[in-house]
Parts: C-alpha cells; structure tokens; sequence
C-alpha cells in the first residue's frame, strides 16, 4: 500500500474510531528500543524490548537479534528502521513433536480492558497488522491468548510467504461473550507468532475464531521447512493491535516515548553517587543507597547488581526505589561503582 493510499486509510478510520494518538495497544512494534542488548543465542527477554523468544526442543537454540531493515525494503520507505529478527539454529533431529519456537508480546490486562475494545461483543473488533519477512516460503501461524477466566484461544496465519520478501498481514479478531480481561496489571492478552509447531502442540482447529484453550491445539499443524532449514530467518516488525475494524497505518512515536514506555516493565542503570546515610552496630557499619529506577514500574521488580561486592537489599523493594546496602569494617562504602538492572516484566 503506497504512503497516499495509507493515509487515505487513517483519515476514514478516524470517523470510524479507528484513529487517534495512543491507539496502538503494542509496546515497540517497531522494535527500536533493545536496552538489554542487540544479539543472543538465548531464549526469553533477551534483545528487543516486549518481545521474547520461547524455544524446547531443538538442538541448538535460535539467535534472536535487532537487525537494521535495508533501505531498499518497502517497509523502510514507511518510516521502519528496525526488525526483530530470529536466526533458527540446525535442527539436525528434524521437526519433533514437542518442538517450538516462538515470538510472544504480553500485554497488560489494564491496558486491554480500558481500550475501548468491547471485548465480549462479537461486532467490536480489533486489528492486528505487522510486516514480516522469511527466508523460506511457506505460510505460518500464530495464536492470540487471554490469561483471566476461561482461557480463550485465536489462530490465525500470515497467508503463504514469498521467501525473502516483505509481506503486511492484517487480521481482525472480534470479542466473545465468553472473553474475560480484569483491569489490573496481570497478564491480559498475549500475542506468539509461531515459527514452528511440533504436532503436540497443534491440531486441526478453525482460523480466526476463538475457542477454549488446550495447550496441544493452539494452531493447526504447522509446515516444518523453515525449522528444518539450517538457518533460516524470520524477521517482524512494525506490530499494530488497535480498536476497529480496518487497520490504519502504523503509529509512529519518538524513540524516546517507547524507551519510557518500556521502562515500566525493565529498566537498568549505574550508581555512582555517595551513599546517603550508615548505621553501627554489632561490630559492623552498614552504608545505605537509594536506587531510584526510571519509571513506575509495572509491579515490584527483580533487582540484580554487579560491579558491587558484599552488596544487598532490604526487604522494602517497591515500584519506584530500592535500598541497596553494603557492610563494611572500615567506613568504605561503595567502593566502586556498580550497574543494576530491574525487571517486572509480564
């Protein structure tokens, strides 16, 4: 779709509730923020900031990665600059049937519940949109998944892919009446996108339609090609899920709003300050730092240091700050620098 033909799209889909600022319900779809770092050979949250990879099974594990899309690629002439991208390892024992490998994006119930998407009435509807790009030609499936009530499940594929090309997919999911979303800060909703499927986990299912969830029927039985190819890649990004039925195009924000917006589910930094108080006793002194992290966090973090010996918390770990504190014999706090890291990641 060319840039005219985009906008023409939104300015009709904002008289049809389909516009406006803060509609994409996705942290990062344009997968610009990696503050944990560009590249690993390692599953969970790892690189791109909301996305993560779950893997079982194989036999060597996938690198997920934050790659530059070429500038030749129809989506870097919208406005994408970055990908997600998931390199698959050599599956030498073939496609098992307890295999996966898969890219997730969890969102806050809260976040879902007050969107405007009336999620038990079958004529509110929701657009998914993304590009993605494979080495290898085939279709692929994924699944969209509540967490609260009754788990509910929505399959759907990408449509057949021509090897090495950017494709956009649209999809649009309406509510059901069986749907539950609490407002709270749990998980509500989850978005994987499923580059294999080991029979185990797949059965012969309805597309696009919602139904109970069972953990061995999340797809219908996905094609191997791509698992069993050495190497082979799988790129995404620019992920959109808004309120209304015709997809607009995507939201586009400064880099510095999505990094804030990730920092309320992990966040990082460096100490480098004086500690602000001590305390003898008992034959020791302790001296005291206050750790305050970037943004309200989603919900009390993990916090890790290092840097920092004989280094430890207290109990009173909250969304804003934590204490750090260190013993010492000789009233030498702190001595060097130390970096930490927070998580309250879905």
């Amino acid at each position: 779709m060319s840039k005219a033909a985009e906008l023409a799209n939104l300015i009709g889909n904002i008289n049809a509730g389909g516009g406006g600022v803060n509609r994409n319900l996705v942290i990062n779809g344009a997968m610009n923020v990696a503050q944990r770092g560009t590249s690993v050979a390692n599953t969970g949250y790892q690189t791109v900031d909301r996305f993560q990879i779950g893997a079982s099974g194989t036999d060597e594990t996938p690198t997920q990665a934050q790659v530059d899309i070429a500038s030749s690629a129809t989506p870097y002439t919208l406005g994408f600059r970055k990908a997600f991208k998931v390199t698959n390892g050599n599956q030498t024992s073939g496609a098992g049937t307890s295999d996966i490998i898969d890219i997730k994006h969890v969102f806050e119930a809260q976040n879902v519940a007050t969107s405007g998407w009336n999620f038990t009435s079958s004529s509110s509807v929701l657009s998914l949109s993304f590009w993605v790009k494979s080495s290898v030609a085939q279709n692929f499936f994924g699944h969209i998944k509540t967490y609260d009530g009754t788990v509910y499940n929505y399959p759907f594929s990408t449509g057949s892919l021509t090897a090495d090309t950017w494709t956009k997919v649209t999809k649009t999911i309406s509510g059901n009446s069986n749907l539950t979303i609490n407002n709270d800060n749990g998980q509500g909703l989850e978005i994987r996108f499923l580059l294999f499927a080991g029979t185990g986990y797949t059965a012969s299912v309805s597309e696009d339609a919602w139904v109970a969830y069972d953990n061995t029927q999340r797809s219908p039985d996905n094609t191997s090609t791509w698992y069993t190819t050495n190497d082979a890649t799988f790129e995404i990004t620019g992920v959109q899920l808004e309120v209304g039925q015709n997809p607009t195009i995507f939201e586009s924000e400064p880099v510095e709003r999505t990094l804030s917006k990730c920092q309320r589910y992990y966040t990082e930094g460096s100490y480098k300050e004086n500690p602000y108080g001590n305390h003898t006793g008992g034959g020791y002194t302790q001296g005291w730092a206050n750790i305050e992290f970037k943004q309200n966090m989603r919900a009390s973090p993990t916090v890790a240091t290092s840097g920092q010996a004989n280094l430890g918390f207290t109990n009173t770990v909250d969304k804003t700050t934590v204490l750090a504190w260190t013993v010492s014999s000789s009233n030498t706090f702190f001595t060097s620098d130390f970096t930490w890291t927070a998580d309250a990641e879905l």
